[in-house]
């Protein structure tokens, strides 16, 4: 596959780094049709920028849940970071994409990423305190995202899978923090705050942990009533 620049290396099990791929361009602009075709002569999903943005990363804050899908089913990583620590994930909440969203959690994607800090270049330091004021920080979940933004959906749909209400971010800001205190966002965080989730729903969030990307794989074959399967899905 061609690349617009001439440089490569491998950088660990992500892949190699270039710059913007054809790949990245489909799955930004939602090119499905271009998007399989370039998947299936060989291309890799997990092609990364040097700023370690993957095509997931771009469907995502485009919201475009075809092209997640088509990536995420050739292999894609789902938590793979950027180098301003963000996630596929925290990208659907900042584009507002509940359909990407629930698309990554159903694969697995880690609702509550480690907030422990990211190395960094100088150069890419100085790239992120020039950044603009909206753009993705470090330390920040997806269910900040979604505060910041006040969507109310998408706020359930983390939680519902396991978000931390309590996640501080490197400002020792909380999810709530960051929704005003009259909004819809702001209601529902207090509430997931003061009340604690069920003892049900914590058993449906551990299983789900534990089986990680395979969830919805497995919990399809297991020998149980389907109005279990389905509840372990969240399709209830």
């Amino acid at each position: 596959m061609e690349v617009t620049a001439a440089r490569r290396s491998f950088l660990c099990d992500i892949g190699f780094w270039a710059d913007r791929t054809a790949l990245h361009e489909a799955a930004s602009h939602g090119r499905t049709l271009q998007l399989k075709e370039l998947i299936e002569s060989g291309s890799s999903v997990n092609t990364v920028t040097v700023d370690n943005i993957t095509p997931l990363h771009e469907a995502c804050i485009q919201a475009r849940p075809n092209c997640a899908r088509l990536l995420l089913e050739a292999g894609a990583q789902v938590d793979v970071r950027t180098i301003h620590g963000s996630t596929p994930l925290c990208n659907a909440c900042a584009g507002g994409s509940l359909e990407c969203a629930k698309l990554l959690l159903c694969y697995g994607a880690n609702v509550n990423p480690s907030l422990t800090a990211l190395t960094a270049s100088p150069l890419h330091e100085a790239c992120i305190r020039g950044a603009k004021v909206n753009s993705v920080k470090f330390h920040e979940t997806a269910l900040h995202h979604a505060a910041r933004g006040d969507m109310l959906d998408m706020i359930e749909l983390l939680v519902m899978f396991g978000a931390d209400v309590y996640a501080s971010d490197n400002l020792g800001r909380k999810p709530v923090d960051y929704a005003t205190s009259v909004s819809p966002a702001h209601t529902c965080l207090t509430f997931y705050e003061n009340h604690p989730l069920s003892l049900q729903q914590l058993c449906r969030i551990s299983v789900r942990m534990v089986l990680g990307t395979k969830a919805s794989k497995v919990i399809g074959q297991l020998d149980i009533p389907p109005r279990i399967c389905s509840y372990l899905n969240y399709c209830d």
